[in-house]
């Protein structure tokens, strides 16, 4: 049993691994600010529904007790409060730390880019400094699988060039690998880079494909669709994710005289989806046709996303099970109980 910080609390990936922790009998302590770059009742609901913390129990600054389970606290806090960050760490005295949380979204960095440096890059060296200070064993952090940019090397790999992004939000995603392997080499911090592909499921962003997709489709209201549909995804499912994220949390990368304690991994389906296939399955899931309005690519987007999970294989065991029309239903049947609807 650890005690492990997970930053993020509230959101889609990081409520969902709170939950797996706690009910593999960790002590979880969750933090996230609740900001209102979407829907902030969509992160009420998710702590409510997976974790057991309610809305009228929080108070800012204060440890607030899960309903659901007795080794999960929760407290509203942003990462760029140094101080509350050394008071928690210093309080709670951790083992390990899954950081979370961090400013999501493409286009919204080309909207509000200071948002994006507050929080995804003065924060996260916040967590940085506090797990250098206080011996935390393991860091696990979210890269993403933005730091690709436009590369036309397909499956991607761990060991390919992440050094062209095409968006400020896949810039300082790179950032953090290379502030995380910095720290691993001067403090000999362990640390863990996951890079994300495109996840979907319950609890989902409202800001992300699979939502705006069903939300349009069923009030039959035109979606964007970006590049005339030639995109493809390797769409990810949240228990997938997730089984993946815990069985590296146990496992720290070793320091040796020889070896920086840094490494990286993707994580995603590792079987792409052309976008166009992507809509038809919501359209039989809902019974509904979509009407598509074909849009240019926008600035910051990238045309295919493929992950290589051969290193996530090989180290874990990692074989992603779920189906893109099973995810695709379960997501579709949360919809309709999250909306109030009835299934057609």
């Amino acid at each position: 049993m650890k005690k492990i910080l997970v930053t993020g609390a509230a959101g889609f990936i990081g409520s969902f691994l709170a939950k797996a922790l706690c009910e593999q009998g960790n002590k979880v302590v969750g933090i996230d600010n609740l900001n209102d770059y979407y829907d902030v009742n969509l992160k009420y609901g998710r702590m409510e529904e997976l974790c057991g913390i309610h809305r009228e129990d929080l108070k800012t600054g204060e440890l607030c007790l899960s309903r659901k389970y007795r080794n999960y606290h929760f407290i509203q806090g942003n990462l760029t409060d140094s101080s509350l960050l050394e008071q928690l760490f210093k309080d709670e005295q951790f083992d390990l730390v899954c950081n979370l949380a961090a400013q999501a979204g493409v286009r919204y960095s080309l909207i509000n880019p200071q948002a994006y440096a507050e929080s995804n890059l003065i924060g996260f060296l916040n967590i940085l400094e506090a797990c250098r200070h206080h011996n935390i064993s393991h860091l696990i952090y979210a890269s993403s699988s933005s730091v690709y940019g436009m590369n036309n090397k397909t499956p991607f790999s761990e060991t390919d060039r992440t050094d062209a992004p095409v968006s400020l939000y896949a810039a300082t995603k790179k950032s953090n690998e290379l502030m995380a392997h910095a720290y691993s080499n001067l403090y000999h911090l362990p640390t863990t880079g996951l890079r994300f592909f495109t996840v979907y499921g319950p609890w989902g962003r409202p800001d992300m494909a699979p939502y705006l997709f069903m939300d349009s489709i069923l009030n039959e209201k035109p979606i964007r669709v970006f590049n005339h549909g030639k995109m493809i995804r390797d769409f990810t499912y949240i228990d997938d994710i997730i089984q993946a994220v815990v069985r590296i949390v146990e496992q720290a990368p070793s320091s040796t005289p020889n070896a920086i304690p840094h490494r990286i991994y993707n994580i995603g389906h590792s079987r792409p989806v052309k976008l166009m296939d992507f809509i038809q399955c919501i359209e039989e899931v809902t019974h509904k046709k979509a009407i598509c309005h074909y849009e240019d690519m926008q600035p910051g987007d990238v045309v295919c996303t493929y992950a290589d999970t051969t290193a996530l294989q090989k180290d874990f065991q990692y074989a992603p099970q779920t189906e893109m029309s099973e995810g695709i239903k379960q997501t579709y049947q949360w919809f309709l109980r999250w909306k109030g609807l009835k299934e057609r």
